[in-house]
């Protein structure tokens, strides 16, 4: 089976680390949670996968290959997507060519098929394809920010913060599709704030504060062991580390968008 494994990354960002020698391996098929507060370097991290950012020093390896380094159409290319935090689309295009533009480096019969896998995980976005994507509410711009990411059929897929400002009823519709999406054999690294949701797609877990993993381990240690994560979050208390004292699908209100 393929992994994605980072090894020692650090990244700096104005002159000052904000990962610091971080190592983590995502394996396929499988939700692997990077859990932390604002400011914690998760993002950070994300980007320097991606290729957005240079890790100094740092390995980013998948099935052996060194991808550390690699600008972020050949780290594409070689099976990794990333989708950043903040639902970055084309606002001005609609939903359909908003998929299309991520199918640019794929040959026509690739791009044809990727994007009919893309749509069958979100079949409500058939519907949308002539819409403008400034009209689409925050569940839908996320779920097309998902299928770019996924017409391309990676290997591994990077997603920073999936819930962040969507309702619980928006948050759930996407669950199934990360399930669908490891089920195929594909790895999922999911960057969390919420960490019940994050822990109860996951199988391993990691805890990530002041540029630094604090905890690595199963997801199920850490649902069943609460202590750890405070731990891990410095004694920051559980409004900090995102944990609703409520059901897993209950958001923080204040993250929460109403139209979806």
């Amino acid at each position: 089976m393929s992994t994605l494994e980072m090894r020692g990354i650090t990244v700096e960002r104005g002159g000052r680390p904000v990962v610091r020698d971080v190592s983590i391996t995502v394996p396929a098929g499988e939700v692997t949670a990077l859990l932390g507060p604002n400011g914690a370097g998760k993002s950070s991290l994300v980007l320097a996968v991606g290729g957005v950012l240079k890790p100094r020093p740092g390995s980013v390896r998948l099935d052996g290959a060194e991808l550390a380094g690699r600008r972020p159409e050949k780290v594409r290319a070689a099976g990794i997507a990333i989708v950043p935090e903040g639902r970055r689309l084309l606002s001005d295009l609609t939903v359909d060519d908003n998929i299309r533009v991520a199918t640019y480096a794929l040959s026509r019969q690739d791009a044809a098929q990727g994007r009919e896998r893309a749509l069958e995980l979100f079949p409500g976005l058939r519907d949308r394809l002539a819409v403008p994507a400034r009209l689409l509410s925050g569940g839908e711009q996320q779920m097309v920010v998902l299928a770019q990411a996924l017409v391309s059929r990676p290997q591994f897929i990077l997603i920073d913060e999936l819930s962040l400002g969507l309702a619980p009823v928006v948050v759930s519709r996407l669950v199934p599709v990360i399930r669908a999406i490891v089920g195929s054999g594909t790895g999922v690294l999911l960057i969390e704030q919420f960490a019940t949701l994050a822990l109860s797609l996951a199988t391993g877990a990691h805890v990530m504060e002041g540029g630094l993993i604090r905890y690595s381990g199963t997801a199920a240690e850490l649902r069943t062991r609460p202590d750890l994560l405070h731990s891990a979050y410095l004694l920051r208390g559980t409004a900090a580390a995102g944990i609703p004292e409520a059901s897993p699908a209950v958001a923080d209100p204040a993250r929460t968008d109403p139209a979806g």
